[in-house]
Formats: structure tokens, sequence, C-alpha cells
């Protein structure tokens, strides 16, 4: 799943532009990516919201045996999400939960994770990082990590322990989600909303009024080469 914040995220970094173009699946995640695809005639297309698919997914795997793995969060918040998630869920297996460190893996580190999923052996990762690091992760592990499936889901990890008040439904759908998150944590947000929002806003206007930006972005080839969804 990628939002307003990834899309321009995007938009100047090169790295993270190749990451998001060889993903498996890139989902709308936010009502303004879905408006953008009404606009160009995609009707029924609506927004991934990464908890929720989270949630669908892990009620639809009791039943299919499905093996999940946690990977992000602060401290003791995977630990945390895997009981709500096997009360909310009976049945469901969470085989393994691993809490990084702010800072890429030390070798090892790196090996003490690739070993712990060896043994879990899961069938989905959900990677609960903020974006780009999410992103960067799942490309750089995706081919070490033999996991059918890495699912990116940003904040979905507060969202389900109860660390982040959710938005009501209301207001998801007004496409106000981003002013709710914004007034909860307005030290850490206020950047990536009150910057990225007006700039999002202005390219996509030249895009439907067809005038070309100046800037110069690297094209990167948009095949799918992994099995990552990201957020």
């Amino acid at each position: 799943m990628t939002g307003v914040h990834g899309v321009m995220e995007a938009q100047s970094n090169v790295e993270l532009r190749c990451v998001l173009n060889d993903a498996l699946i890139n989902a709308p995640d936010g009502m303004p990516m879905s408006w953008v695809g009404w606009l160009q005639g995609y009707r029924q297309m609506d927004r991934v919201y990464g908890p929720d698919f989270m949630a669908n997914l892990c009620r639809n795997s009791v039943s299919k045996g499905y093996r999940h793995y946690l990977y992000g969060g602060q401290p003791g918040v995977a630990q945390e999400l895997k009981a709500a998630l096997q009360e909310r869920f009976p049945g469901l297996q969470v085989v393994g939960t691993y809490t990084p460190p702010f800072r890429s893996l030390t070798p090892e580190e790196e090996a003490d994770l690739l070993d712990d999923v060896r043994k879990a052996k899961p069938d989905i990762m959900w990677v609960g990082l903020s974006t780009p690091k999410q992103e960067y992760f799942m490309a750089q592990y995706v081919d070490q990590l033999h996991i059918p499936l890495l699912v990116g889901v940003g904040a979905a990890f507060d969202f389900h322990t109860g660390r982040i008040d959710e938005t009501p439904t209301r207001i998801k759908r007004a496409g106000l989600q981003w002013l709710h998150r914004l007034l909860q944590d307005p030290r850490r947000l206020w950047k990536r909303y009150l910057l990225n929002n007006p700039k999002f806003l202005w390219r996509i206007t030249c895009q439907f009024l067809k005038i070309r930006s100046r800037e110069r972005q690297s094209a990167c080839a948009p095949e799918a080469t992994s099995s990552t969804t990201n957020s």
C-alpha cells in the first residue's frame, strides 16, 4: 500500500522509486490516491487501508492455515500485536516476531533474523516500519527471507495495539485521515503532511493539465521482481 507520502518521497528519491516500481503490487492507501484513479477513469478503484487489509487477511488465514511473522514496531509492540491478533482471530498462527533497532541490522542481527525466519517458516511477513524504511527492508531481504509474501503496513502495528487512535470512517472517506493523525503526533508528522500534501496537489494538477515538470527523473523498469506490497 502506497499513499501520498510514499509517492512524493519517490518523486525525489530514485532508490525508493525503483523499489516501488519493482514491487509486485502497490495498492492505493488513502482516498486522494483513489480520487486520482477515479479521475483517470478507474471508477471501481478504492483505497486499500493497511490495518484493514491486515485484519482481513488474518481472518481468512485461520481456515487456510497461513503462518504469519511480525517485523517492526517499538520494543514490545510486535509481541503485543501477536497477542491482540490471536485473541481477535482464534486459531491464527503467528509464528514469530522481531523488533528491529532504529538503524540497519548488523551482520549478527541479520543472521539471527534469517535463522529465526527459517525455523518459523512463515507464509506472510508483516513489516510495520515507516516509509521508506519498510520498502528498503523488503527490497533488501526479499530474496534472503524466502517468504512468499511480504507486506508493508506502516503504522498498522500501532493501530491494532491501540497505540494510535483509529480515525472515524467518515473522516477517512473524506480524505482527512492525515489531519487526524497530524493532530495526534504533530512533532513527527508535520513535515510529511504539510509539505508533501501541497506538492502532491501541484504535481497531480500539472499531470492532468499536461504541464511537463522541469525536473528530470530517472526511470526504473515497472516490471514486478519480488513478492512485496508497500504501504
